[in-house]
């Protein structure tokens, strides 16, 4: 099953400097992990503002969950989740009978 989630750095509550190179690396090493692991299908980073948008692949919701709350930056109380919502198939492409 599939999961979009969209967040943002809380740079409202936490100066740039509390974004480290320290911890945007191990933001990275876990992105790479759960790619690897094939939870990240795609993301990317926002184009408006700090933050993410991220293409679960999970088995259900509680997994994506899981998934999200392990990113260091979610750890640390840094990132709000705007909303993660599952994902269906396009109906337009089902053949009509």
């Amino acid at each position: 099953m599939q999961f979009f989630s969209l967040s943002r750095r809380r740079t409202d509550a936490f100066p740039p400097e509390a974004f480290t190179p320290e911890l945007a690396a191990r933001e990275s090493e876990r992105v790479k992990e759960l790619y690897a692991a094939g939870l990240i299908r795609q993301i990317w980073t926002r184009g408006d503002l700090p933050g993410a948008a991220i293409l679960w692949e999970a088995a259900n919701e509680a997994e994506a969950r899981a998934a999200l709350s392990s990113l260091p930056i979610n750890r640390a109380g840094m990132l709000e989740i705007l909303f993660l919502v599952p994902l269906a198939p396009y109906r337009g492409f089902i053949p009509a009978q």
